[in-house]
């Protein structure tokens, strides 16, 4: 487990890793008390849980209850699942969430803001999928761009974690986390396979020149079912007048 209650400042968010070559033998591990969402990264796996077996390919997702037994095998040529998960109380129905019906969906695949802020969002768990806490999705900068811009912050409501994808060697960015902006909790620089926790404050960050900044966002809702809702956030006051970019994204 990379992210977590305790050793870590995360409240409920809780994030790990499964990966494997072709040829491993499947991972299993039961969700107990948690719902989990898993989303390939890469490769292919088939995924053995409530109602399986399921077959998901690149940024496929799958929500998996709480109570579940689950078995991930690899397919021919590996696979890299990422597991978000979170303490509930319900039990929602398992889902599967193909990243091509994804991006189908205007509420769920679209562009937000312009250059140098701009970035291509996609909502895997989102309001498309029945659950408690979790939420997840893929976030895909132009060159050199922004994200997460303007900066915004949601800490009453949701905690998140960053973890960094697609960015092959040389490309790298730098990530910030404040709630005051002349005295930032953390600038850092962040490559592929880092993860940054933002269990508050505003959270941009941009992509080096010639490279994209591209991450998998996690975040946990901090009262189940209440606070579950994308693009509710608070932008950082010098930069409001434009909003947040992410109104696509807003339940209907």
């Amino acid at each position: 487990m990379w992210v977590e209650p305790g050793p870590t400042s995360a409240r409920h968010l809780r994030y790990a890793r499964t990966i494997l070559d072709a040829g491993d033998g499947a991972v299993g591990f039961s969700t107990g008390l948690h719902e989990n969402g898993l989303v390939v990264l890469r490769g292919a796996a088939r995924v053995d849980a409530d109602g399986g077996p399921y077959e998901l390919g690149r940024y496929d997702a799958l929500y998996v209850p709480r109570q579940s037994v689950v078995e991930i095998r690899p397919g021919p040529d590996g696979c890299d699942v990422a597991e978000v998960g979170a303490p509930v109380a319900g039990r929602y129905p398992a889902q599967l969430v193909r990243f091509a019906d994804v991006r189908q969906d205007a509420s769920l695949h679209f562009q937000a803001g312009q250059a140098p802020a701009q970035r291509e969002l996609n909502v895997l768990i989102g309001k498309n999928v029945r659950a408690g806490r979790i939420m997840a999705g893929v976030t895909f900068s132009a060159p050199g761009n922004w994200t997460s811009w303007p900066p915004h912050e949601h800490a009453q409501m949701l905690e998140e974690a960053y973890l960094f994808i697609d960015m092959p060697a040389p490309a790298w960015g730098v990530q910030l986390v404040y709630t005051d902006p002349r005295e930032p909790e953390l600038v850092a620089v962040v490559r592929e396979g880092d993860c940054v926790l933002m269990p508050q404050g505003y959270h941009p960050n941009v992509a080096a020149p010639g490279g994209s900044i591209n991450f998998l966002w996690m975040m946990a809702a901090i009262r189940e079912g209440d606070d579950r809702q994308f693009g509710v956030v608070n932008v950082q006051p010098d930069y409001a007048q434009g909003g947040s970019g992410l109104d696509a994204g807003r339940a209907r």
